[in-house]
């Protein structure tokens, strides 16, 4: 049994050469730039933006207005909720040093890449800043400001982010940091999983 094509709203703008996996869904107002590559049975909430060239696995929801920048790799069943913002430029300028002419809006050799291992979650309202990596099955709370690499499995939240526990895969909190720490050693879950510390 074939799977089902992809569907795209029909005021969605989807550029030459995007690819979207069987059974992705792009809702009404998404804009998905040249080269883009989308896994399969993911959702692209409203007015969520993807940028060039940006990969994003199978399996994955981003929600409303998610803003996904040049030089992002998303994994396979991630969560990205609303309002999500991804960044790429640690010195961004509108335009060059003495203010002659805007700056290039394309990616170039200062584009950093972020990456977010599968599984992981972040929260509504979050900001996530350049050239970082966000580990498989961590979690971040809604609101925070991402400023370093989250581990596998780390609870962060606030601004700057900070450890504040463990998650399962199954997204249970397993453990709780004291003093932004965890203590090593394995975590059980409720689930019956178990979360190594450090991973």
């Amino acid at each position: 049994m074939s799977e089902p094509a992809a569907r795209v709203h029909p005021t969605a703008i989807v550029e030459a050469d995007v690819e979207l996996g069987a059974g992705t869904t792009v809702w009404d107002h998404v804009h998905i730039r040249r080269g883009a590559v989308l896994g399969r049975h993911c959702i692209v909430g409203e007015k969520t933006y993807i940028a060039y060239d940006v990969r994003i696995g199978d399996l994955c929801k981003l929600n409303a207005a998610v803003y996904v920048c040049a030089g992002v790799e998303i994994g396979r069943g991630v969560m990205v909720a609303a309002h999500t913002v991804f960044t790429n430029d640690r010195f961004p300028r509108a335009a060059d040093p003495d203010l002659q002419q805007l700056a290039t809006s394309e990616p170039t050799e200062a584009t950093l890449r972020t990456v977010v291992r599968d599984g992981a979650t972040l929260g509504a309202n979050c900001t996530i800043g350049p050239g970082l990596e966000l580990g498989a099955f961590c979690m971040v709370g809604m609101g925070s400001v991402v400023t370093a690499d989250v581990p596998p499995h780390a609870l962060v939240a606030g601004n700057p982010a900070m450890l504040r526990g463990l998650v399962c895969r199954c997204g249970a909190l397993v453990a709780r940091a004291t003093a932004g720490a965890v203590p090593a050693g394995h975590h059980p879950c409720a689930c019956g999983r178990t979360v190594s510390w450090p991973g």
